[in-house]
């Protein structure tokens, strides 16, 4: 799933589909090892039995998780999927202890933009510096 997600995004970010040098170099520059308890979690979603979505949760203080490699395959788009992972992920957010849920994004992921507004996560104020960050989204988590 990390790698559909990878060759996603970096091919969307270049306007061409990512090689798979490509997607290798950027898994081994972006790796997952936060996203474990007690410091996050990884989730991936199933429809059908087959692995379609995925995402990660990892705690940047007391209070707040962040949200990252949230992916969705096209094939489950529209499905209900995105919502039910997001539903999960702040699950795990809250048994880490969090409050709020943070994550920041591209202008060019416009699906994934419209599923945080679609799921309560309004635009903040940036509160990171990421290269790639151009949107960012809170959702206070009940």
């Amino acid at each position: 799933m990390r790698r559909a997600y990878y060759a996603e995004v970096a091919g969307r970010y270049w306007k061409r589909p990512a090689t798979e040098a490509e997607v290798d170099a950027g898994l081994r520059d972006d790796p997952a090892d936060g996203l474990v308890p007690p410091t996050g979690q990884f989730v991936v979603g199933r429809l059908d039995g087959v692995p379609l979505s995925c995402g990660g949760i990892r705690v940047l203080d007391p209070v707040t998780a962040e949200l990252t490699r949230v992916y969705v395959d096209p094939r489950a788009r529209g499905t209900g999927g995105g919502a039910a992972l997001l539903a999960a992920l702040e699950d795990e957010a809250r048994a880490l202890g969090a409050e709020r849920v943070r994550l920041d994004t591209r202008s060019d992921l416009v699906e994934a933009r419209a599923l945080y507004a679609r799921n309560g996560y309004a635009e903040i104020p940036a509160y990171n510096s990421g290269p790639y960050a151009e949107h960012w989204f809170e959702k206070h988590l009940a």
